[in-house]
């Protein structure tokens, strides 16, 4: 079967077993991804039209309890200059956010044990009284569902729990044995039984990865349907094991996100920060792919370069709130608008 009718398939809304998904990455080529794309882009308007929806990032604090092989974060990185930042310093970053015109503001950090289910609480409660017409996104990791509870009890609407692989031995080539693919999905599944906007995700050319494992991301995106999809190609930490490995392709990346697109039409699915990173036009040829949501950076121009998962991780320019002009005018360019809103899922 050519690759453009298990494209179409898709654009029907059929299932595709994995190895027809196997089969549309290992047949991968610049005709293909086209096609993909012009399928994706016309399913996405049919959905959300030609709005581009922003996030305010705010990167709460890069200190991580957890070992993780590819993050620059990583516990054992001893050079990482780590901070975190208090409850004023994130509303700060709130208050300027919304006079931009940010409606949602996400929160992430490493697994960091100072923001405990009462402080992370009590942070929310705050924002949430006073920019009640905003959503908040928390990427905070794995927690108990006790304490998801109490953070959904507190205000927060969303959450992003990337897989980063759907193969267990994968997934324990890239984390240390306390952390595991199980342990993962319960969370993603306890976020949803809760009641939170969910959203998972992966690296793209991460260490060991193969046709088979991007595969079976993709026969589980089409399982779970999450309300969000972060993908971005993976990128080399110069302090982390994986130093030496090269970077994840920005094309395919494109690629995946059209398919993403196309198997969960009503998906929030981000041009992330990594593609803008290994590309300089990432965050457009994203767009251009399907994607529909930007994430620039609201945190604290100290602190912006210390939060650093990975090499020369943008957060300047266009990829900062304070160049949310440069941003409207470069989506602009290619025929898209931003949309002040939440910018909630579509069911």
């Amino acid at each position: 079967m050519a690759t453009t009718e298990l494209l179409d398939k898709l654009n029907s809304t059929q299932s595709l077993s994995i190895e027809e998904y196997k089969f549309l990455i290992d047949k991968f080529s610049a005709e293909s991804a086209a096609y993909a794309a012009a399928l994706a882009v016309n399913k996405r308007k049919e959905v959300y039209k030609n709005s581009v929806f922003i996030r305010g990032l705010i990167e709460i604090s890069n200190i991580c309890k957890n070992d993780c092989y590819y993050c620059g974060i990583r516990c054992s990185n001893k050079k990482a200059d780590r901070y975190r930042l208090s409850k004023a310093q994130i509303l700060s970053c709130c208050d300027s956010g919304y006079s931009l015109g940010f409606r949602t503001f996400v929160m992430q950090g490493g697994e960091d044990p100072y923001f405990s289910d009462d402080v992370m609480c009590d942070i929310v409660k705050s924002i949430k009284e006073k920019y009640s017409d905003c959503a908040v996104t928390l990427s905070l990791g794995e927690r108990s569902k006790e304490s998801y509870q109490k953070l959904f009890d507190a205000g927060a609407d969303r959450y992003l729990l990337r897989h980063e692989t759907a193969d267990s031995c994968h997934y324990s080539r890239l984390h240390p044995e306390n952390l595991t693919l199980e342990n993962r999905l319960q969370c993603l599944n306890n976020l949803r039984e809760i009641g939170f906007q969910v959203g998972c995700g992966f690296m793209v050319g991460s260490p060991y990865q193969t046709s088979e494992h991007l595969a079976k991301d993709l026969k589980f995106i089409e399982a779970f349907k999450p309300d969000m999809c972060g993908i971005g190609p993976f990128i080399p930490h110069k302090d982390t094991p994986f130093k030496d490995f090269p970077a994840g392709s920005a094309d395919l990346t494109c690629y995946l996100l059209s398919i993403v697109r196309l198997i969960h039409p009503q998906v929030l699915l981000p041009a992330t920060t990594a593609l803008g990173t290994v590309e300089g036009k990432g965050r457009e040829r994203g767009i251009l792919s399907g994607a529909n949501v930007v994430m620039p950076n609201l945190s604290p121009e100290s602190t912006r370069a210390k939060y650093e998962l990975y090499n020369n991780k943008l957060s300047t320019g266009a990829e900062s709130a304070n160049g949310l002009e440069a941003l409207k005018k470069n989506l602009s360019d290619i025929g898209y608008q931003i949309e002040i809103s939440r910018g909630d899922v579509k069911k």
